[in-house]
């Protein structure tokens, strides 16, 4: 004869199989939080167009705006970059 309700799980038991069960749920809504959070997120290695390079107005404009030359030499350099350098004769 067998003694089926000889072998009955006790409380810690119980215990012990809804604390796996929680567990295992958590661990599966995070799993499926995180897969939708990186199909649903911007790729990082796509490629960015870098800002363009300044041109040489935009650096003189921005020389003249910090002070480092006066409105003379700006308008003196930026005619040289327009039209050649000035010769002396």
């Amino acid at each position: 004869m067998m003694f089926w309700y000889d072998h009955d799980v006790s409380g810690w038991g119980w215990f012990a199989m809804s604390a796996g069960m929680i567990l295992f749920w958590a661990l599966i809504i995070t799993v499926v939080v995180l897969l939708i959070r990186a199909l649903n997120s911007p790729h990082e290695h796509t490629h960015t167009p870098l800002a363009p390079a300044p041109t040489p107005e935009d650096i003189l404009r921005e020389r003249l705006a910090r002070g480092e030359i006066d409105e003379e030499e700006y308008w003196r350099r930026l005619n040289a970059l327009h039209h050649g350098p000035l010769t002396k004769t």
